[in-house]
């Protein structure tokens, strides 16, 4: 097939969009592929949805291959499903919602575990009819609060979602090996650089669950690794309880004056100052810092919590949001303060914490903080704090959370060697569901001894518009975008640099040529100097461009290889034969 550039539906643009903040974003506007049309919000035009075609055919190939069958359900969904498995209020704000004329309430699905579950209840009923799975690519939507970074954060969005459905845990084992390994062959495909990292279920609920990064210093995700094999996303990694501390030589806690102590590091200067340790000096890490946080549940339902942890460590905003969800987690501002003058900003302490206090606060502490653990911290009075407060002897927190800031060079949980950390961007995620969904709304079959059991389900999403602004993120660079040649919108790209009709006449030939070959070319047939044909052909990033110029005269045509910038002369006749052994490489 031939598209010539002059009636293609495209406009290049000089200047990046006012709010691109990555790469993806910027080149896939200024190349003409996507355009937006409110925050979050993109229409996908003729160049971007030829790409997003190759994505889905990618994946509906792998899919495919592990005999998952397609399926497509409605954008617009009811409400009594959701509220069987309690989605409808736990989503919070991030759900569209919306009523028809009659009063009816709806929703726009941002994921359809409730629908799948429903129609394999209204078909199926043996133990004979498993294992199954099936999946759909599909428009998903969420409310997000920030949407960014043009199609990698949208509010609406296209995704492969997958569910597996079998009688047993075993047989839930080797379809989430399945779907995996299905996973793997579509990152390879796609040439992503990628690693596969725990992670937590969150809303999601279930067992086992592992995200597929791209490797990206643009994500949004945070992971680990080890040397040893260790990764993890940031929000999964679990800190190993220490053994608790012989306590039986410290004695008791004492409040002291501690003036002029804004900050940690000024503490431990004072303590070390004026109550010296006998075995070593105090440091940040002896400091037990208490920090504030409303939750507010999807019911609107608040709550306050005071989390723990030695003061060498900040909280993790992200890891807590993934550890209390589906509750949205809020700073606790100075007028919350003044609502609850038990808490003395500064200077809290695990006396006015726990909800047998006088303050009604959950205190969760950080898995450091074992029984025997002696610690400096708030006296619960400004200009005061208390040394020698020994973890489970002087007090008891409500329970444990592990919320603290992960570090590089941290020791890896299973033991494998330090961690390192970078960013990606998430592309696909795994759950074993097990059976949440299938209780909730009476998924049972019948066993092999005629009893009713409860299916087990799996659940695998991959972001598929999300894919090819993350393939966009890799490979672009100062020019352009540059497609590996499995997803560009095009083989190769003709461009007759110059105004000589023997030119046109040689570059429209050679295109017949190699359309007739199988092949899909874009033919850059424009009345533009051959500077702007250059630039749009690299803004565009078409893997091969043929340029047709002043060489035409002595026999030779140039080649291009955007993704290298290499070129290199073919001799123009026989030109044909030789790009087509080239392209099929």
């Amino acid at each position: 097939m031939i598209t010539r550039l002059s009636k293609l539906f495209v406009r290049t643009l000089r200047d990046d969009p006012a709010d691109a903040e990555v790469a993806s974003h910027r080149w896939l506007v200024r190349a003409g592929y996507i355009r937006r049309a409110a925050p979050g919000i993109y229409s996908w035009l003729p160049l971007g949805l030829k790409v997003l075609a190759k994505v889905e055919a990618i994946v509906r190939e792998e899919m495919d291959a592990i005999g998952s069958q397609e399926v497509r359900f409605p954008a617009l969904l009811p409400r009594e499903p959701y509220e069987a498995t309690n989605r409808w209020t736990e989503y919070g704000p991030n759900l569209f919602r919306l009523r028809d004329r009659k009063g009816g309430d709806y929703l726009l699905g941002p994921t359809h575990e409730e629908m799948f579950t429903l129609l394999v209840k209204d078909l199926y009923s043996s133990y004979k009819d498993l294992p199954l799975s099936l999946y759909q690519i599909q428009t998903k939507y969420r409310d997000e609060a920030r949407p960014r970074a043009g199609i990698l954060r949208g509010r609406e969005f296209v995704m492969k979602d997958s569910y597996s459905f079998d009688i047993d845990d075993a047989g839930l084992e080797a379809s989430y090996q399945r779907h995996r390994e299905a996973y793997i062959a579509i990152m390879n495909r796609l040439g992503l650089e990628f690693v596969i990292v725990r992670a937590t279920s969150g809303a999601m609920g279930g067992s086992a669950s592992e995200e597929f990064l791209a490797v990206a210093d643009s994500g949004e995700d945070t992971f680990v690794r080890s040397p040893g094999g260790y990764a993890a996303n940031v929000e999964a990694v679990t800190v190993p309880a220490p053994e608790p501390v012989d306590f039986s030589g410290i004695g008791a806690p004492r409040r002291v004056p501690t003036p002029d102590t804004p900050t940690i590091a000024t503490l431990v200067d004072r303590v070390n100052a004026d109550h010296p340790r006998d075995d070593r000096p105090w440091q940040a890490s002896d400091t037990l810092k208490n920090v504030v946080f409303t939750l507010v549940q999807p019911d609107g339902k608040r709550s306050i919590v005071a989390i723990g942890l030695p003061g060498d460590r900040d909280v993790d905003t992200k890891r807590l949001e993934a550890a209390v969800a589906p509750a949205e987690v809020l700073p606790f501002l100075d007028e919350d303060f003044a609502a609850n003058p038990a808490l003395k900003k500064g200077y809290i302490g695990p006396e006015a914490l726990g909800e047998s206090s006088a303050s009604g606060v959950t205190y969760l502490v950080d898995p450091r903080v074992v029984t025997g653990t002696r610690w400096v911290t708030g006296a619960n009075e400004y200009g005061v704090h208390v040394i020698d407060l020994v973890a489970g002897r002087d007090f008891t927190p409500d329970g444990v959370i592990d919320v603290a800031e992960v570090r590089e060079g941290d020791p890896a949980p299973d033991g494998s060697g330090p961690l390192s950390l970078a960013r990606g961007i998430e592309m696909g995620h795994i759950f074993q569901l097990g059976r949440k969904y299938a209780e909730a709304l009476g998924l049972k079959v019948l066993d092999s001894n005629g009893k009713l059991v409860t299916v087990t389900m799996g659940s695998y999403g991959v972001g598929v518009s999300r894919a090819v602004a993350a393939v966009a993120e890799a490979r672009s660079d100062e020019r352009g975008l540059n497609w590996p040649r499995e997803l560009a919108p095009f083989d190769v790209q003709i461009v007759p640099a110059g105004k000589d009709a023997a030119m046109a006449e040689y570059a429209e030939t050679l295109a017949m040529e190699l359309s007739a070959a199988g092949f899909d070319v874009l033919l850059d047939d424009r009345k533009a100097s051959p500077g702007v044909k250059f630039t749009d052909a690299e803004i565009l990033g078409v893997p091969t461009a043929v340029v047709v110029g002043r060489g035409l005269a002595d026999g030779v045509v140039e080649v291009r290889d955007r993704a290298t910038g290499e070129r290199s002369e073919l001799a123009a006749e026989g030109a044909a034969d030789a790009l087509i052994d080239l392209l099929r490489t």
